[in-house]
Parts: structure tokens; C-alpha cells; sequence
């Protein structure tokens, strides 16, 4: 008996390692989050950790100037999470970049806006002008619909392609008329004696949508669905926190990005953060049984359109719908349907 005893005992010794090695298997060494130094609500999330907590895993931050190298780097596999703009998405799907969009984190209201400098009448007036924007992104999808909406001939305007922080350097030169551009950029430039001649917000009545989306590798997303589900939870709590002091939660953030405390405020004030749980409607991104008819989908669709319009994209190239790069279940995992 007791030479049976020490075999078991030695056999369970020898098979511990190999048990533990299969349970580490089920979490990666880390999660890479790639985020634009914007800020957000989820930024709280960096400053506490709490990302770290309801993963269980170490979170790195990388930081990028905007989305196209964000979704370059995510397909690159040097990021696994990434928050960026609609219109970059469009492109890289387009591009058959492997991710899914798995949730919005914001629909753009007065958080991206168009600052010209004082003698700038209106939109009209850009005509003539220097107008500097990032390339393909929602802020650059933004200008050229309103010009369509504000009959602008895009042809008499002068678009110069600069990184926002360039964007405020040239403006201080008078390299530029007008930016439009994300906060808080925008608000340094009203600082810089702009004005604000209009607000993302108010091309929806015209038919155009801008949002920001968190996508997801798809290899990431495939080993580790429950994780995605977690980072999503743990964003929700972050915009519920932000939403029950939006003061003091802008004044970490600023603080946290090292940002004018006011011109967080303002921007975080101009987003819409729509609850995950309203987000499985289908003026959004569907239940997964309607995706292809939700707001979302269609949304990628007119973007897609306007990428080609701008000869970024073939129009052989678009997919008929959207709906099989949206992938809800994460934010069901989240929300515990």
C-alpha cells in the first residue's frame, strides 16, 4: 500500500505541471489594446488598471495618430484590440484585413468638428481655401460630405493630408484655412483663434453616420471569445462611470493624456455612447438574425461607396452586405444573453 502511494503520489507530482500548462493555455501572456490618444471614456480603464482586473491578464496601451495605422498594425498582429474610426474599418474590411467589428464605442456627434479661421464665412466660403484633414478617416469622410451637402465644388478646395498634430503646427504657420479634424485638436485650434463652423453631428440629418467601432483580429477573437466578452463588459463600465461624474471623470482623463482639461470635457461630451445592450437593436448593429438590415451595416455600405467615389477602392470590391464582418456575440457574452 504504501509503495502504491508514493507511485500515485509521484504520477499527480509529474502531471501537475502539465495540468497548469493546459489551464495557461486558456488565457494569452497579455492583451495589446491599440487606442488613438483621444479622449475617452475607457481611458479611465487605463488609469486604475481595471482592464488588467476583468481580463486577468496584463494590458499594454499602444497608441497610434489615427486609425489607418491602427488597423495596420492590428493587421500586422502586433495589436489584438483596436478602437478606431468607420471609415478606416470600411477600408481594411474591403481590403479583406481578417477582424471583426464587434461593438461601438461612440456615434461622433460634436467630438470631430470643422475649425477655419476667423474670415471663413461657412462651409461655402472653403472654396479658394487650404483645408487639411487626415486621409481616410471619419473626420476626412465628414468634409467631403459636406461639401456635397453644401454645394462645395471640391475641385476649387485645396486638400493637404496632415497628421492632427501637424495639422495644429501648420495652422499656427498659416499653412492652413481649416482643419477638421477629432478633439481635442479642434479645441487647440479655437484656442489658436479659430471658429467652429460645424459639427459631424450635424450631417445626420443628411444621411451620414459616423462612429467609432471596436474590432477584433479574428484570431484573437476565435482563441479567446470569452476574453472579448470581458473587454467589453469592462468598457461598459467605464462609460457608466464616466456618465455618473462625466466632470471628474474628464478631468482624470486630461489628466491621464496629459490633455486641456476643457477641451476633454467637450469632447467626451460629444459622443453618444449607445449601452451594448442597445446596441443588439437594428437601427444599430442587429441581434445577428437582422445584422444585414441594421444601421451599422448599411452605414459601411454608404462608406464604401464614398471610398470608391475617391478612388481609394474598386467598386467590384464591395460586398453586397456588411453583416458577415459584425460579430455580436462578444457584446451578448457581455451583456449575459
Amino acid at each position: 500500500m504504501k509503495r502504491w502511494s508514493i507511485a500515485l503520489f509521484l504520477l499527480a507530482f509529474l502531471l501537475l505541471p502539465a495540468a497548469s500548462r493546459a489551464l495557461a493555455q486558456d488565457l494569452p501572456s497579455g492583451v495589446r489594446l491599440g487606442f488613438l490618444n483621444g479622449p475617452r471614456p475607457w481611458i479611465l480603464g487605463k488609469i486604475d488598471g481595471s482592464f488588467d482586473k476583468a481580463l486577468g491578464v496584463p494590458v499594454e496601451w499602444i497608441g497610434f495618430p489615427s486609425g489607418p495605422p491602427a488597423l495596420a498594425a492590428l493587421a500586422a498582429g502586433e495589436v489584438d484590440i483596436v478602437r478606431v474610426g468607420c471609415v478606416p474599418v470600411t477600408s481594411s474590411l474591403i481590403k479583406k484585413v481578417p477582424f471583426r467589428v464587434i461593438a461601438l464605442s461612440g456615434v461622433i456627434d460634436t467630438s470631430e468638428r470643422l475649425a477655419a479661421k476667423n474670415d471663413v464665412a461657412d462651409v461655402r466660403a472653403l472654396e479658394g481655401r487650404t483645408v487639411a484633414t487626415v486621409f481616410g478617416s471619419t473626420a476626412h469622410y465628414a468634409l467631403l460630405a459636406a461639401f456635397k451637402v453644401f454645394g462645395v465644388d471640391q475641385s476649387k478646395v485645396k486638400l493637404v493630408a496632415l497628421n492632427p498634430a501637424d495639422q495644429l503646427a501648420a495652422w499656427k504657420r498659416g499653412d492652413i484655412d481649416a482643419s477638421y479634424i477629432w478633439g481635442p485638436f479642434w479645441h487647440e485650434l479655437a484656442r489658436e483663434g479659430g471658429k467652429i463652423i460645424l459639427s459631424s453631428g450635424e450631417l445626420n440629418q443628411h444621411g451620414y453616420y459616423l462612429f467609432n467601432a471596436y474590432v477584433v483580429s479574428e484570431d484573437f477573437a476565435k482563441k479567446y471569445p470569452d476574453l472579448v466578452g470581458k473587454f467589453l463588459g469592462a468598457f461598459q463600465e467605464t462609460v457608466d462611470r464616466y456618465k455618473a461624474d462625466p466632470e471628474g471623470s474628464a478631468r482624470l482623463i486630461a489628466q491621464e493624456l496629459a490633455q486641456d482639461p476643457e477641451g476633454a470635457a467637450q469632447t467626451l461630451a460629444g459622443l453618444n455612447y449607445v449601452p451594448l445592450r442597445d446596441q443588439l437593436k437594428i437601427e444599430w448593429l442587429g441581434d445577428g438574425t437582422n445584422t444585414a438590415d441594421s444601421g451599422i451595416a448599411k452605414s459601411f455600405l454608404d462608406q464604401s461607396n464614398f471610398l470608391v467615389e475617391q478612388g481609394d477602392l474598386r467598386a467590384r470590391d464591395v460586398p453586397a452586405s456588411f453583416a458577415p464582418f459584425i460579430d455580436v456575440s462578444f457584446i451578448k457574452r457581455a451583456v449575459g444573453r
